[in-house]
């Protein structure tokens, strides 16, 4: 890692929020906690953290939404640690841009442990490039689609356009850069080590859902069972 991360924890369990500070705190994190999802929107204005550390039931608003808000707009690793232990929660918080789900009750080692898993691909600077290595924008060309890099948008020969969040983009781009090849999920996740790599699975899902006529049926993007992913089209740059 490049140096001490500064990690944001949204917690209202002074209980729990002083024992997530003081575990990262021993690790040489810089910590700071908050009480409320208002809170942390005012310290975004001001400065950006490496990662946030969210619990999803805030007095002031939803905790999934605040997770949404930060994957759509900041670069930043995202932890949602929740009480809520069910599939559906763990599930959609993945699907929204989470990096990890970490339930309650919690081992500080193995908080410790996938913070610092999410801390080494958000520091790591070639991992988040989503742009040419001489800094010009890149269009990727393929089915009926065109993808900028630069934008992190999508546009269909008909004139629809969407965009992806960053985690959606990075998967996208390491399909695009090897079409016609099986990757496994460890490839997809490019050395991010991941915390839970399920995450890929979600967010292939999500990019099937807006690049596929049918996503039940893809033909773009195929599961080759028991090895990974194929982008199955030829890509133009």
């Amino acid at each position: 890692m490049k140096g001490p991360a500064l990690i944001y924890v949204v917690e209202d369990d002074a209980d729990i929020a002083q024992l997530v500070c003081r575990e990262l705190q021993r690790y040489s994190h810089r910590v700071q906690a908050f009480r409320s999802g208002s809170q942390l929107v005012a310290a975004l204005q001001s400065r950006a953290p490496d990662m946030c550390i969210i619990d999803l039931g805030l007095p002031d608003m939803d905790g999934l939404g605040l997770v949404r808000d930060l994957t759509d707009r900041q670069d930043i690793g995202v932890m949602i640690l929740s009480g809520r232990d069910s599939l559906p929660d763990r599930v959609l918080g993945l699907e929204l841009g989470a990096d990890d789900y970490l339930s309650k009750p919690f081992d500080p080692r193995e908080l410790v442990a996938r913070t610092n898993s999410i801390l080494r691909r958000v520091q790591r600077p070639e991992a988040v490039r989503l742009v040419a290595d001489d800094d010009s924008p890149r269009v990727a060309h393929f089915a009926d689609w065109q993808f900028d890099m630069a934008t992190l948008q999508l546009q269909h020969d008909d004139g629809r356009q969407l965009e992806l969040s960053p985690g959606e983009a990075k998967l996208l781009q390491q399909l695009l850069l090897r079409p016609r090849q099986i990757l496994s999920r460890e490839a997809l996740m490019a050395g991010k080590d991941d915390g839970f790599d399920r995450s890929i699975d979600v967010r292939m899902s999500r990019i099937r859902k807006k690049i596929e006529e049918d996503p039940k049926s893809p033909r773009i993007v195929k599961t080759i069972y028991g090895m990974g992913y194929m982008l199955t089209v030829d890509v133009s740059w």
